[in-house]
């Protein structure tokens, strides 16, 4: 059986309130469900009409929105028609490949005999973006025009060299520029520095939209046919998937799926991933590490050869040199980041890591520095030292400005550039423990000890009943997901893992989740084959749900993301008197129960603004979690609260928690509480007071599901058929005479087989009182209630007009709860 792993603790849980009237509003506005509801409230979209536009995912921008992009088109139509020597300067990785390729074949559709070549610098040789040695290479080439891709907007030097070497320079980029605000002296097409609405876009998307302006009015292919280029390119930069960004990825996806290019086809064979159903998940881990691997360790003009490639048999070689080269960058990377653990594990907790290691891969460190990021959640920089010098990859965490720190370590770094989540340093090896002191105290200086806390944003919590098929393709909606728009992370809470058995060699996990009722088939991946927590338990999960197909037929399956033994905040028990004498003595006084008609909680009653939401069934964990977690005060009423508070503190808090009969007896302890949830279906007529501060804003759930209807007629019947406790309590005062003080007490809580309640306790009181057949003192000598047996003649119940309306009570009751049972079936 899978043991329990013991290894990082889980993440923090970090679920935003929303508005549970306006989820209600907008699933039905919508034709959504709530889950989903939820889900586009709590990432921004509150509007019916914003969220339909964004779930269609159709913004799109005139490419004209870029200042300058008439110049830049001007300056290319120029040189074509002069027959210029054209060269696109891309980048190694996957971003500037395609970046490099729509450019080059846009230029290709406009002028098919044009002078057009490229140079992909090497990681290795040339290090990133545009160099003065690639420069004097250019100029031997006799270019004339000069298109980057990826990179050039810090080249302020480099640029310069090339107009003073008769270079025309157009800057396509997406990364950030220089702190100092120096710009490259030459047309520039860039989303933040030329005002695009969209400055997310990766460098792919730049050459997309210049590709459109140079191509406007052409007829025939246009480029639109390098979408599935653009897609790969977008989620591979990992930036922002949202705006016009998602739509070129939805697009490109489509696109990708029916590509023409034999490079892609075959990069999709040797990767396993079958066209007719990528997505972006598929994209980010299967096809573009392989492209990646080319410039990380071998050629990057190897990936650019594939996506330009027409050639069937050329593209399936190098698809399988992509994919050997990424075999062996893995090795690579397992090897360095042993190494580096290693060295954290010699040092004290830091708010950083700087490790350096000897001939430790360049083209690999990236990829180990992201790891050390996200298992420590620390910013991390890693560095290959190779003789006097090191070259580094930095990563940082979420809310913590990385670029901003190096900026602090300016003057100890050779060369240095990126942006706030990831950044590359170039230094020398002199210099590295000087950086490591002084880039850990600047992020000791700007991270505190939240900031240093891993957290899991939880997107909305679902019952037990919700997990399928059908909430599984309405998820797929919200794709493609990633950066911006991570994929759903669901909470299921007071979950339990069962039938736990090892799959993957012992690698994974297949388990069994039971929630509200229900049963779900679930997955965790990794962890050496162990549950992160025990079988059978009470827990708290989070999980991805995704259609898993298999000999097909697509199932539902919830992937694990992490889980904790439940520990929610306490529950506020609600008029509950403050002993039990106290509670006897109440009953005592209390009026008779009335024939006032029982509350009916599926009755919607305008008067007081109560909308009832039917939730029978769905589990009352998923129902009460979702509603505390949208930061409402909760009411949870129950048939007996002392009965059921054990039962729900263990898994459940943060609302308050009263039974029926005490909100009958006292309808203003729901004060301005804005959701009632009914956990078990009421047997007379409680009824909350009308909220006072918002006298429209009143939800009831009905969350009952058949335990609990057992549950309410048990308890009702324990209350209120009184002719068996009246006859118990009597035979135990007759065997005393006169009893008073603890002794009283004891015979009037009953015994464990049959406890009662102070409730009911007054009320056999009351009866054998009204009969006759005993005397209260309510305060004796001894300050405490005593009780006498009066010798009487044997006598009818029904003389006692408590035990009248008592039993009024009990068959009424009886019939509501009884009308219940039917309505379940």
């Amino acid at each position: 059986m899978p043991q329990v792993a013991g290894e990082r603790q889980a993440p923090l849980l970090t679920t935003a309130p929303y508005g549970f009237g306006r989820a209600l509003a907008l699933a039905h506005e919508l034709g959504v469900s709530h889950t989903l509801a939820q889900i586009l409230i709590r990432r921004g979209h509150h509007e019916a009409e914003e969220a339909r536009t964004w779930l269609a995912a159709t913004e799109t921008h005139d490419p004209t929105c870029f200042a300058d992009i008439d110049r830049a088109v001007t300056l290319i139509a120029d040189h074509l028609d002069r027959g210029s020597h054209i060269t696109v300067h891309g980048d190694y990785d996957v971003d500037g490949i395609c970046a490099s390729a729509v450019l080059l074949r846009s230029l290709g559709r406009c002028a098919p005999r044009g002078k057009v070549d490229w140079l992909l610098p090497s990681r290795i040789e040339d290090g990133y973006g545009l160099s003065l040695k690639s420069i004097e290479r250019l100029a031997a080439r006799r270019t004339r025009l000069l298109i980057t891709a990826d990179c050039a907007i810090t080249a302020v030097e480099e640029v310069a060299a090339a107009r003073a070497a008769g270079i025309d320079v157009l800057v396509t980029d997406h990364h950030t520029p220089r702190p100092d605000g120096r710009l490259p002296d030459a047309t520039i097409v860039h989303p933040a520095v030329s005002g695009y609405p969209c400055p997310d876009l990766c460098a792919a998307g730049v050459a997309y939209k210049l590709a459109q302006a140079l191509e406007a009015g052409r007829e025939g292919e246009g480029p639109d046919e390098d979408l599935d280029l653009v897609a790969l390119a977008t989620i591979a930069d990992v930036v922002p998937l949202r705006g016009e960004n998602r739509r070129l990825v939805r697009a490109g996806l489509k696109a990708l799926a029916t590509t023409a290019k034999p490079g892609l086809r075959a990069l999709m064979r040797v990767a396993r991933v079958d066209p007719g159903s990528i997505d972006a998940h598929a994209v980010g881990f299967r096809l573009a590490p392989r492209i990646n691997a080319a410039g990380r360790i071998a050629r990057a003009d190897a990936g650019l050869e594939l996506v330009l490639g027409e050639d069937e048999g050329r593209a399936e070689e190098i698809a399988r040199e992509l994919d050997g080269a990424n075999a062996e960058r893995r090795m690579i990377e397992t090897r360095i980041l042993f190494a580096a653990e290693a060295q954290i594990a010699c040092v004290p907790d830091r708010p950083a890591y700087v490790l350096a290691g000897e001939d430790w891969h360049p083209g690999v460190i990236g990829i180990v520095a992201a790891r050390v990021a996200e298992r420590h959640h620390r910013p991390a920089v890693v560095i290959g030292l190779d003789g006097d010098s090191g070259r580094g990859s930095a990563r940082s965490i979420p809310g913590f400005d990385l670029l901003a720190a190096l900026d602090e370590s300016a003057p100890l770094l050779h060369r240095y550039g990126g942006h706030r989540a990831a950044a590359g340093v170039e230094l020398a090896r002199a210099a590295v423990d000087e950086f490591r002191e002084r880039f850990e105290r600047t992020c000791a200086e700007r991270l505190t000890a939240e900031d240093l806390v891993r957290r899991e944003a939880v997107d909305a919590v679902v019952s037990g009943d919700a997990i399928g098929h059908a909430l599984a393709e309405e998820l797929a909606m919200l794709e493609p997901c990633g950066a911006g728009n991570p994929g759903v992370n669901l909470l299921v809470p007071a979950a339990t893992f069962t039938e736990a058995r090892q799959i993957g060699e012992g690698k994974h996990v297949r388990f069994s989740v039971e929630a509200g009722g229900a049963r779900s088939s679930a997955v965790a991946f990794g962890n050496s084959g162990r549950l992160p927590v025990a079988l059978d338990e009470p827990v708290d999960a989070t999980f991805r749900l995704e259609l898993n197909e298999y000999a097909g037929a697509a199932q539902p399956r919830l992937v694990l993301r992490s889980a904790r033994p439940c520990s929610p905040p306490p529950i506020e028990l609600l008029g509950e008197p403050s002993s039990f004498v106290e509670g006897v003595l109440a009953e005592l006084d209390a009026p008779l129960p009335g024939d006032r008609p029982a509350w009916n909680p599926q009755a919607t009653s305008a008067a007081v603004g109560e909308c009832t939401i039917d939730r029978r069934g769905a589990g009352i964990a998923g129902t009460l979690a979702d509603l505390v977690l949208a930061g409402s005060p909760v009411l949870a009423v129950c048939a007996d609260a002392q009965r059921r508070l054990p039962g729900l503190h263990a898994r459940l808090g943060g609302f308050a928690l009263c039974s029926s009969y005490a909100l009958e007896r006292a309808p203003e302890l729901a004060g301005d509480r804005t959701q009632i949830v009914m956990i078990d279906p009421p047997a007379g007529a409680a009824r909350p007071d009308p909220p006072a501060a918002q006298p429209a804003s009143r939800f009831i759930h009905l969350a009952w599901g058949e335990p609990e209807l057992r549950f309410a007629q048990r308890i009702h019947e324990l209350e209120y058929d009184l002719r068996s406790p009246l006859a118990a309590l009597y035979r135990a005062l007759r065997a005393v005479r006169s009893v008073g003080g603890e002794e009283l007490e004891a015979l009037l809580r009953g015994d464990r087989a049959q406890p009662r309640s102070p409730a009911l306790a007054g009320r056999l009181l009351r009866v054998l009182e009204e009969l006759g057949l005993v005397s209260l003192d309510r305060e004796d000598a001894t300050g405490t209630p005593r009780v006498t047996v009066i010798n009487a003649e044997h006598t009818s119940l029904e003389r006692s007009a408590a035990f009248r309306a008592y039993q009024r009570r009990y068959e009424n009751g009886r019939q509501l709860l009884d009308s219940q049972t039917a309505l379940a079936a």
